[in-house]
């Protein structure tokens, strides 16, 4: 492998890394505060995806323009699925909780392929194919925009959780739940505002992706499953980790695509995930003390 093969493997791998970096965020953020996995994590990746094709066909929009409405809509779902359904499983059996979720997932899915069908979706912009250059390694734009943009937006939530008053609730509730009742924090409000900001921020990963993937109502559950692993490989409900681990995942998944081929880049990631655990059974950063 030449340096320069090297240097763009690197790249590539960043780039994917970075999604998975968001989508993984959302779903540490929900864990850590909550303490429940979301198995219809990714269907909110698949819907953010949707949202920018529909906007897309009925209006011409540019994916990239109808980022705030996708947002704004998998942000109210995300609430509204968290006060009316996750709410009342939130002391119960975790069992119930994984039922609950993964019938969220199923209905999710089940009313996009009868609404739009299972037939793939795509979304041709001019500049889907278009590079630039620079110092001999190929940058493409759409995936220099999606890099960008998620470093951005990772940096932005990080720095809401840590300077904001609500960024303050939000960690205190995931520290203990009790201890954030004692000190006046409306714990439900909580809960709600931090599911529908996992899930808006899932969503925009999705729309990042619609210029480069094709779009089915199943897309999400690949994402989901990678998500987990990333999650746990850097412990579960920790942010830096989640931001961390996604960036590892991307490169391992790029070097193993470019010597093993892409169908079974995927076994890379879980080797490696299994390494690390065996020798940090905790994930990279320990146990999990709060956001």
């Amino acid at each position: 492998m030449s340096l320069e093969i090297f240097l763009q493997t690197i790249i590539n791998g960043l780039f994917t890394g970075s999604i998975y970096a968001l989508v993984a965020i959302g779903l540490t953020l929900i864990y850590g505060v909550m303490v429940i996995l979301n198995f219809a994590h990714g269907e909110f990746l698949m819907l953010g995806m949707y949202v920018a094709y529909g906007m897309f066909s009925l209006f011409g929009m540019d994916p990239y323009l109808s980022i705030p409405v996708a947002v704004a809509l998998m942000f109210g779902l995300g609430a509204l699925i968290q006060s009316g359904l996750v709410q009342h499983v939130l002391d119960a059996h975790p069992l119930n909780q994984i039922i609950l979720l993964l019938g969220v997932s199923t209905l999710l899915i089940g009313l996009v392929q009868f609404f739009l069908t299972a037939e793939p979706k795509v979304i041709r912009v001019p500049y889907e194919t278009s590079v630039f250059v620079l110092g001999g390694l190929r940058f493409s734009i759409p995936r220099s925009i999606a890099f960008l943009s998620a470093m951005i937006v990772s940096l932005l939530l990080y720095l809401f959780l840590m300077k904001t008053r609500i960024g303050t609730a939000i960690r205190a509730t995931s520290q203990s739940r009790q201890a954030a009742l004692l000190m006046g924090i409306n714990v439900k409000r909580i809960y709600w505002l931090t599911f529908g900001i996992g899930t808006a921020v899932t969503a925009f990963g999705g729309v990042l992706l619609t210029p480069n993937y094709r779009m089915i109502p199943t897309i999400g559950q690949s994402f989901s499953v990678v998500a987990f692993v990333i999650v746990v490989l850097g412990t579960m409900g920790n942010f830096i980790g989640a931001f961390l681990g996604g960036l590892i995942i991307g490169l391992v998944e790029a070097f193993a695509g470019f010597f093993i081929g892409a169908d079974v880049k995927i076994i890379a990631s879980m080797l490696v995930f299994i390494l690390i655990l065996l020798f940090k059974p905790a994930g990279l950063f320990g146990r999990k003390k709060g956001l």
